[in-house]
C-alpha cells in the first residue's frame, strides 16, 4: 500500500480500575475454593470490584479522560463514541450517551456495541473502517464492564473469574504507514449457550421465577469455552497476519483478551511463540470481558512494552460465540 493510504491509528490509550480488590483469599470465605485451586486453573490472584455507587459509564469516562490526555485532545474533538459492554448502565438509553454527557463532548455521535469479550476489538475495527472512509473522524472506542453485578457468587466455578474495569483508545486518520493494517471478526450463534445470561431478555423476561432461579447471572460452560478459545485465537492471529503479509517474527506483542492463563499458554504453543510475546495481566484483574484488551493495551504502552513502529495484534473471543482480531502498526 502507498504511504498516503489512510489508516486509523491509535493515538491515545487510557484505563481505569476500581479501588476495591477481591482476592482469592476473600473468595475462600464466600465459596468452597482456595487460592491454589483458582490460580492453578486460571492464573488469577485478584480482581477489582466497582464501588456501590459506581457505574459502567463512570468508569468509562475516567478511562476516556486518560486516553484523551494521552492523545493531546479534548472531548470536543471526538466525533463518535463506540462503547463495547455487556453491562450497560441501562437497557436504554445507550451507555455511550451517558458517557457523552458526562464527558461534555458536544460534537459527537455514539452507540453501544455488544459482542461480549470481543467487543472492544470489534469497536476498533468499526472505528477504523469509518476513518478510512472519512478521515476527519476522531473515534473514541471503549470497553467497559461491571461484571461483578452479573456474577453468581454462589457458583464456585464462575465467580472466581470476573472483575470490573474500563479501557479506552482514540483513533485518528494516519497516512504515515501506521494504524490498523488488517482485521477480522465473526460470530457463531450455535455456541451461544456456552456463555450466557439466560434471563432478562425477550426469551425469558424478568419474573419472580427467573429471579429465584438466578437467571440474571452469567452461566459459563468452561470446557467448551476452553476448546473454542484456544483454537480460535491461534487461527485469528495466523489469518490476520497472513492478510497483512506478515509473520510472527514481525510481531512485537500480542495483546489478547485476558480469559485464562492456561488458554493463553495453549494458544502461544500453537503459534510457536513464548509467553513473553503474549501480554498478560489476568493475575491482577481477572476476566473483564470487553475491558480486558484495552486495559492490557494501555498498560503495555505505558510500561514501554510497545513503541512507535512496533507491530502488535489485538485479539479477542467470547460469548456469541464471537471473535475479532486486528493487526496494528503502532
Amino acid at each position: 500500500m502507498s504511504q498516503n493510504t489512510v489508516r486509523a491509528a491509535i493515538v491515545g490509550t487510557g484505563s481505569y480500575v476500581p479501588e476495591k480488590v477481591l482476592t482469592n483469599d476473600d473468595l475462600e470465605k464466600m465459596v468452597d475454593t482456595s487460592d491454589e485451586w483458582i490460580f492453578s486453573r486460571t492464573g488469577i490472584r485478584e480482581r477489582r470490584v466497582a464501588a456501590e455507587n459506581e457505574t459502567t459509564s463512570d468508569m468509562a469516562v475516567e478511562a476516556s479522560r486518560r486516553a484523551l490526555a494521552d492523545a493531546g485532545l479534548t472531548a470536543d474533538d471526538v466525533t463518535l463514541i463506540i462503547t463495547a459492554t455487556v453491562t450497560p448502565d441501562y437497557k436504554f438509553p445507550s451507555t455511550a450517551a451517558m458517557i457523552q454527557h458526562k464527558l461534555g463532548a458536544s460534537n459527537t455521535g455514539g452507540f453501544d456495541l455488544e459482542a461480549a469479550c470481543a467487543g472492544f476489538v470489534y469497536g476498533v475495527i468499526m472505528g477504523a473502517r469509518l476513518i478510512e472512509s472519512d478521515p476527519s473522524q476522531v473515534v473514541l472506542v471503549l470497553g467497559a464492564e461491571i461484571l461483578t453485578r452479573v456474577t453468581d457468587f454462589t457458583d464456585r466455578t464462575s465467580c472466581i473469574l470476573f472483575g470490573d474495569a474500563a479501557g479506552a483508545a482514540i483513533l485518528r486518520a494516519s497516512t504515515d504507514g501506521n494504524g490498523v493494517l488488517t482485521s477480522e471478526y465473526g460470530v457463531d450463534g450455535s455456541g451461544g449457550e456456552f456463555m450466557i445470561i439466560p434471563s432478562g431478555g425477550s426469551v425469558s423476561p424478568t419474573s419472580e421465577e427467573t429471579l429465584r432461579e438466578r437467571g440474571h447471572f452469567m452461566k459459563i460452560r468452561g470446557r467448551e469455552t476452553f476448546r473454542f478459545a484456544v483454537t480460535k485465537m491461534a487461527e485469528l492471529v495466523d489469518s490476520t497476519l497472513k492478510a497483512a503479509n506478515l509473520t510472527m517474527d514481525d510481531v512485537k506483542l500480542i495483546v489478547p483478551h485476558q480469559v485464562n492463563t492456561r488458554i493463553l499458554q495453549a494458544a502461544a504453543e500453537r503459534l510457536g511463540i513464548g509467553m513473553e510475546k503474549m501480554y498478560c495481566n489476568i493475575d491482577r484483574f481477572g476476566n473483564t470481558s470487553a475491558a480486558s484488551v484495552p486495559v492490557a493495551l494501555d498498560e503495555a504502552v505505558r510500561n514501554g512494552h510497545i513503541e512507535r513502529g512496533d507491530v502488535i495484534v489485538l485479539t479477542a473471543f467470547g460469548g456469541g460465540l464471537s471473535w475479532s482480531s486486528a493487526v496494528v502498526r503502532w
